[in-house]
């Protein structure tokens, strides 16, 4: 339901895009306005996202090789990874140019009343995208509040089209603001202001996508209600104790569980096998993303020590 999910929002995310930004173009050109320029750039390495996040999704299905023994399910989180780099190149680098270009040496607008139906128009194909987004993503975060699904989220794809929308549609009113102020006062330095506008907010918005892509690139386990239902799982019957646990996502629907657990002494080996067959179809029937899990049978050594995590 994920997978499908983030597909979605990723269509509508491109195809969104790739209208706005031949408006935006259009716009640009006839106006001269470097906010229409700059959002222009950025519609066009958003709609080179969506492509990345579709390649993504689409080479992480291959199957596992001797090389790659656990597949490449992180294929989609380097992908992602490389959207929030040129998020920030593409989008943010050249709209800060663009402004500071552009309130240093101010040019006057021709036809601004033509670039600001173009925004209105972009902004309502971006609050499509946007909704799709939040419709889709809505599905998977549960009770968790929106910053929290961002920063907890396994499936890369639905936060980075979330932020990439939100981006696109505050940079979208950024525009307005720089281009109507621009028509009404007869100073195009507010066109200047309303691009160095975008720059900032496209940049704060790529270094959290850089950071939380990063995180899941190297690596990251459960959260600590999910690693303790699965600790809860597995502690029953005769497993006794987890000794020590470690988790990882090594794709977004796909976590890796290693454990050490004690069971009760004097076990023949037959009802030590049934008992950590057991405990992991627990765990899969709770979490279906735990595929992949190996427990090693032990005695309870220390009987009063919490589980290593």
């Amino acid at each position: 339901m994920a997978a499908d999910g983030s597909t979605k929002a990723i269509l509508a995310a491109l195809f969104a895009n790739a209208g706005i930004a031949v408006a935006k173009f259009i716009g640009a050109g006839i106006t001269g306005s470097s906010s229409m320029m700059a959002e222009g750039v950025h519609s066009v390495a958003d709609t080179s996202n969506q492509g990345l996040l579709l390649l993504g999704q689409k080479t992480s299905q291959r199957r596992a090789t001797k090389q790659h023994p656990f597949g490449y399910g992180r294929d989609r989180y380097f992908y992602s990874f490389i959207v929030a780099l040129l998020l920030f190149t593409l989008g943010s680098l050249f709209a800060l140019y663009e402004g500071v270009h552009k309130v240093l040496e101010p040019e006057e607008l021709s036809s601004p009343l033509v670039a600001i139906v173009i925004l209105l128009v972009a902004i309502g194909l971006e609050i499509y995208s946007f909704h799709t987004a939040i419709v889709e993503s809505r599905k998977v975060k549960g009770d968790a509040t929106w910053w929290q699904f961002i920063r907890q989220a396994k499936v890369p794809e639905l936060p980075v089209v979330l932020l990439e929308d939100a981006g696109a549609l505050i940079g979208l009113v950024f525009a307005l603001f720089g281009v109507s102020l621009t028509a009404v006062t007869g100073d195009p330095i507010w066109d200047g202001i309303g691009t160095v506008m975008i720059g900032v907010l496209l940049g704060v918005i790529a270094i959290v996508l850089i950071i939380e892509m990063k995180g899941l690139l190297i690596g990251e386990g459960s959260s600590d209600d999910e690693l303790d239902l699965i600790v809860g799982e597995l502690e029953r019957g005769p497993v006794q104790r987890v000794i020590h646990i470690r988790t990882q996502y090594i794709g977004p629907e796909e976590l890796l569980v290693a454990a050490k657990v004690a069971l009760t002494r004097g076990m023949p080996l037959t009802e030590v096998a049934s008992a950590i067959d057991a405990a992991e179809e627990r765990v899969r029937t709770k979490i279906p993303a735990a595929r992949l899990i190996y427990l090693e049978p032990d005695l309870d050594r220390t009987p009063d020590t919490a589980p290593s995590r």
